[in-house]
């Protein structure tokens, strides 16, 4: 019985601590028996069934023991050669044993599994179980087709706004078919695109290292993986540790003969004068500010030529009314456009082109133009030929008075009216001739006499000041919708010509869609890990997320542009933010997570099943959003990292580590000062001081960085990704470390079993199939001279190379 009970410890789940005094651990020890139906255990829902020990006589308990069914007769899948097979490897499964890991949320995230189950030695000579599951996910292709087709709908709204603009003097029409021609390219190689990955998302969630350079695959990452670790020990349940892997966000289409995007966009910042430009929260302005003149102007007009043709009636109440309509129209129409941001375009104009023209004038397309007619086409009002005047000085108040001069008139018609009402009660003295004889005098003036106005008629004397009206809010128009255009025209620009060829937008915005879909994943797995915890939940939303990548990237050759490229890819990550929904059904389509917004802005919707939504906090279920703070760090390990660091340039990975380092102690502190009685929140100090000390030092391939950096990121509950050039090797190397010191440090693996485990994981574990799948043979690409130069821990055992 002792020789079969270790046998089932060998492979199974068992719980049973030894009684106090029992012999040592070298020593066996008979405990108790139980008997249980293998047809029982196979048909069980469940995953495990718990059976207690016996005494022989039957009558006492002794403990309890769980079975698990881990492998059936010939369904491993494991082609290691037996001579090279672990003994701590279990299984190979290819499907989850888990109820909660086949729940709707989880298999709308996650496809493909591969899994592997191990048996570890304690330092107490008890037993860990391992499984470690790598997962494909169909984020891979779903959120590049939705960033795709938000970018289309972007750039179509904005040709349509640019278009709407009107005519336009010749110069601002150039810079506006520029910007047309921008759009257009891009919407072109977007639909082209997106038409090629709809064909293939169909039957596919991944993108193989093979492929990377496929350039209707750009958007798609690379390798994108879901790394997961379970781990059981006698004293507690599962759990779970995640690691997101893909290969780094870079363009490798275009390649990198003229660097990455860091280098690309910094040349073009450097080389481009700085002009004004404006956000799109002011974009917005504009275009609501145009859209209501748009509306009043006519309103305004309407009802001035209306309240002419009523002061023929002498109807003095239908009067009032008109009178009344216009008043109200007229005050919006001023409190439209008392907005700071028309005075500050209409300078912003002046500014811009005083050093290019001897003079300017607003033209009635609403944007400055040369002035090469002598003003003498066509009459202009006054203010139309102050907007003209010299260069030299430009009045900031002008567009003050510009719209007061509205309301002025407006009063002046207002008094003129109430006079003529006044009159109507006063006795009629005057005969017919002696009022075709009496002057009418000066009807602008407010102070003329009541005899000489009772001698014309009312729309005599209304007439000069609704034509003044009509001229101060063209005037007024005629400012504001240059301005605003001004405003749309150059948001336009930034948006547009200002980041560049549209090569360079091209990259970013592939770059920034691989970036985007990892960081989703692992959004994901970590807000379903976390539902439960009222702690992490109050962090996302009172701080916001940290989201780590760890690159493996040398600064040599090619992978300098690469890095360079991952560098603008993760900062871009800062303008996006998370929100959490109630999820329609449980089927699939509807809990994967969907994009909305534009460029610099976008808003990740997570929809959550109705009943766990319901259960989460008010604050979550009101869309409150969660921020993102991206960090980077990167050691080089590789053979071209050698290179760079004696013959080249490591500054670029100094630069990245430092301003990471910096940003990471930022969220922490905020963290500290928001959550102050969150777990673990005081030992960060001593991490993160340790980590700069780390990143000072100047040690070649300091990979201490990457570890104290991995280990701040989960104290604080962050997502980890860590990528390489394709996430195959590398990466595999330092997941599978990363797992093995997690054994060690939380589950207290023995310091003797810490190397055998690392080389079955390698040799045997989920990243070797990785290396199947992506290359189609069982082999680390590394050479044993290669290899000489890594860090230790990060080699692979024999047999697993070349």
């Amino acid at each position: 019985m002792a020789g079969m009970q270790r046998a089932m410890v060998a492979c199974t789940k068992f719980f049973c601590p030894p009684a106090e005094g029992s012999s040592p651990a070298g020593q066996r020890s008979f405990l108790g028996f139980t008997s249980f139906s293998i047809r029982d255990l196979l048909k069980s829902k469940e995953p495990h069934i718990s059976l207690s020990l016996r005494t022989m006589d039957r009558v006492n308990e002794v403990g309890e023991v769980k079975v698990s069914c881990l492998q059936m007769e010939g369904e491993s899948g494991d082609r290691t050669p037996p001579e090279h097979k672990c003994s701590e490897l279990c299984d190979s499964l290819h499907s989850s044993v888990h109820e909660r890991e086949n729940s709707p949320t989880m298999r709308a995230v996650l496809c493909a599994q591969v899994c592997k189950v191990y048996r570890f030695q304690t330092e107490d000579q008890r037993w860990l179980l391992v499984r470690e599951q790598m997962s494909e996910t169909p984020l891979s292709f779903s959120l590049p087709k939705q960033l795709l087709s938000a970018l289309i709908r972007e750039h179509t709204d904005r040709v349509r706004e640019v278009k709407e603009l009107g005519d336009l003097s010749p110069h601002w029409d150039g810079l506006r078919h520029d910007v047309i021609n921008h759009c257009n390219h891009l919407v072109c190689g977007y639909q082209e695109t997106l038409s090629e990955l709809d064909k293939l998302s169909v039957s596919s969630s991944f993108k193989s290292s093979c492929s990377k350079s496929d350039k209707h695959l750009q958007f798609v990452p690379t390798n994108l993986h879901s790394q997961r670790m379970e781990v059981t020990d006698p004293d507690s349940a599962g759990v779970w540790y995640e690691v997101i892997t893909f290969g780094a966000p870079s363009d490798h289409h275009q390649a990198f003969k003229h660097g990455g995007l860091k280098k690309l966009l910094s040349k073009r910042t450097n080389s481009t004068d700085s002009s004004v430009s404006y956000s799109e929260d002011e974009s917005s302005r504009a275009r609501e500010l145009l859209s209501n003149v748009a509306q009043l102007q006519p309103l305004v007009f309407g009802l001035a030529e209306e309240l002419l043709a009523v002061s023929l009636e002498h109807n003095t109440a239908r009067l009032q009314e008109v009178l009344e309509a216009l008043a109200q129209q007229t005050e919006l129409f001023v409190h439209a456009l008392k907005d700071e941001l028309v005075r500050s375009a209409l300078l912003a104009i002046h500014n811009q082109f005083s050093a290019n023209y001897n003079s300017s004038h607003v033209h009635s397309n609403g944007l400055i133009c040369d002035n090469t007619s002598d003003g003498r086409d066509g009459e202009s009002s006054p203010g139309q030929q102050d907007a003209g005047r010299q260069d030299a000085e430009y009045d900031e108040e002008e567009w003050d008075r510009t719209w007061a001069n509205v309301a002025k008139s407006l009063n002046c018609i207002i008094v003129m009216l109430d006079r003529l009402q006044g009159r109507e009660d006063q006795p009629q003295d005057q005969t017919p001739s002696d009022q075709q004889d009496a002057a009418p005098g000066d009807t602008n003036s407010q102070n003329t006499a009541s005899s000489s106005l009772s001698a014309a008629s009312w729309q005599e004397q209304l007439l000069p000041l609704v034509v003044t009206l009509r001229d101060c809010v063209r005037e007024a128009v005629c400012k504001a919708r240059a301005a605003m255009t001004f405003v749309i025209l150059q948001g336009a620009v930034a948006c547009t010509l200002n980041q560049g060829p549209t090569q360079i937008v091209q990259r970013r915005h592939a770059v920034f869609s691989q970036t985007l879909s990892a960081a989703v994943c692992g959004f994901m797995l970590k807000l379903y890990g976390g539902l439960e915890d009222p702690e992490f939940l109050q962090q996302l939303l009172s701080v916001g997320l940290l989201v780590q990548f760890e690159g493996l990237l040398s600064t040599y050759g090619d992978e300098v542009g690469m890095l360079e490229d991952m560098e603008v890819g993760v900062a871009d990550l800062s303008g996006v933010a998370f929100t959490v929904t109630e999820a329609k059904t449980e089927q699939p389509d509807d809990l994967l997570p969907t994009l909305r917004g534009a460029w610099g802005r976008f808003v990740v919707e997570v929809p959550l099943p109705s009943e766990t939504f319901t259960s989460l906090p008010r604050e979550v279920k009101e869309g409150r959003l969660i921020l993102v703070h991206p960090v980077l760090f990167n050691i080089g390990i590789n053979q071209q990292q050698s290179l760079a660091e004696r013959f080249g340039d490591s500054s670029l990975q100094e630069r990245v580590n430092q301003q990471s380092c910096e940003r990471l102690r930022v969220y922490c502190q905020s963290l500290r000062e928001r959550l102050p009685h969150m777990a673990g929140i005081q030992s960060l100090s001593d991490s993160l001081s340790s980590l700069e000390r780390c990143i000072e030092t100047k040690k070649r391939k300091n990979v201490e960085v990457l570890w104290i950096a991995a280990t701040v990121c989960r104290q604080v509950n962050g997502v980890r990704l860590t990528s390489c050039k394709s996430a195959k090797d590398r990466t595999a190397m330092s997941v599978t470390l990363e797992q093995c010191v997690l054994l060690r440090d939380k589950h207290t693996l023995s310091q003797q079993s810490f190397s055998s485990a690392l080389d079955c994981m390698r040799r045997d574990g989920c990243r070797m199939e990785n290396v199947q799948k992506n290359v189609g043979n069982r082999k680390f690409a590394f050479s044993g001279v290669q290899l000489l130069t890594f860090p230790k821990l990060y080699r692979p055992p024999d047999g697993s190379f070349g």
